[in-house]
């Protein structure tokens, strides 16, 4: 009679087919086909393409000496404040929406529900208000441009401090009482400004209309280190990022430290933002903008690849829109109102489009 061969033990029968060796690393990749990683190159190409020749007219358009001549260099050289300017505000905005839609889990939400412009509004008016128009140059310079940012920060370590760190953190009430706070701001900047007088209304005007003509040179040494350290950081927790758009119970269950991970985020996103409000002023739905435009070009829900053609998308739709202004249509300080109603349109067209928050 033939042996019957023993049944295999239960732990025989969990081992793997095959030896750890062998088994090829499981990993995730960033497109889920080779088309799309090849469309996303595509795209970057077209997108460095359209951004050198954006930055070469902000250059070189309406330069009245030849190329090349020693005239031509200096009056390119009175517009690199320009062009570096766009570059940080594109920098910060893009990338600072990006980091903060996938802490809350909304794409719908940008950074300025927290109250950013309407304190940065608020500290404005309130100093043309008690020095009139002596308060407008109090506001100026490089002291005044750290003294903004630093508020800014204070404001919402404080905000991210108390309403995440607790027992019952919840993202929804930080954005709701972010609401709250910037609509306050703003009935207070608003009921400061029936009282200024029709010259010291007009100044404030200026200042709170985002334009790249309210940036100063000085402030760039403060501004490009900040946002610099701030990206750094976002890129170097870009994976983590990448968990957490799975969503907080899929972070969780993955072992990542959710809470901790949020607010090292969001506090990445205020040097951003406050970094480019200080500098040109609100500019409420350019980063909307951006990032819309951002998702439906990059296909991945890689950061780090949605960080680098944010970057490129900003500069491209900021410093374009500064170009065909200023040299065209001779208008360069409406480039803030201009995106503000090209963003907003695009805002409610994909909130239309979607049907709910």
């Amino acid at each position: 009679m033939p042996e019957i061969p023993a049944a295999p033990s239960i732990a025989a029968s969990m081992r793997p087919a095959t030896s750890p060796r062998s088994a090829p690393p499981r990993r995730t990749l960033p497109f889920a086909t080779a088309a799309r990683g090849r469309r996303y190159a595509i795209v970057m190409t077209v997108l460095v393409a359209l951004a050198v020749a954006v930055a070469a007219g902000i250059l070189a358009w309406e330069n009245p000496m030849p190329l090349g001549s020693d005239g031509f260099w200096r009056i390119a050289q009175l517009r690199v404040t320009s062009l570096i300017v766009i570059v940080v505000v594109a920098f910060c905005q893009g990338i600072a929406t990006i980091a903060f839609q996938t802490v809350t889990a909304n794409r719908i939400v940008t950074p300025s529900l927290l109250g950013f412009e309407s304190l940065y509004t608020a500290i404005s008016t309130a100093a043309i208000f008690f020095f009139g128009v002596s308060g407008a140059l109090a506001v100026q310079g490089v002291g005044a441009y750290f003294a903004q940012v630093a508020v800014m920060l204070l404001f919402s370590g404080i905000l991210y401090g108390w309403l995440l760190s607790g027992r019952r953190a919840n993202v929804q009430i930080m954005l709701l009482v972010g609401i709250i706070l910037g609509g306050a701001l703003a009935a207070f900047s608003t009921f400061l400004q029936r009282l200024l007088t029709p010259t010291e209304f007009d100044l404030l005007t200026a200042r709170l209309i985002g334009s790249v003509a309210n940036a100063d040179a000085t402030y760039l040494p403060i501004a490009i280190p900040l946002a610099a350290i701030a990206v750094v950081a976002l890129m170097w927790g870009a994976r983590r990022l990448d968990v957490l758009a799975l969503g907080r119970p899929v972070a969780l269950g993955l072992g990542s430290p959710h809470r901790r991970d949020a607010i090292l985020t969001l506090l990445a996103v205020s040097v951003l933002m406050a970094v480019s409000t200080s500098l040109i002023g609100p500019m409420t739905f350019f980063g909307f903008l951006v990032a819309m435009l951002t998702y439906q070009l990059a296909d991945t829900y890689s950061h780090r690849r949605m960080f680098a053609m944010a970057w490129l998308v900003g500069f491209v739709v900021l410093g374009g829109a500064y170009v065909v202004l200023k040299h065209v249509f001779y208008a360069a300080g409406s480039v803030g109102i201009i995106v503000e109603i090209v963003g907003g349109t695009f805002f409610l067209v994909f909130l239309l489009r979607k049907g709910r928050l």
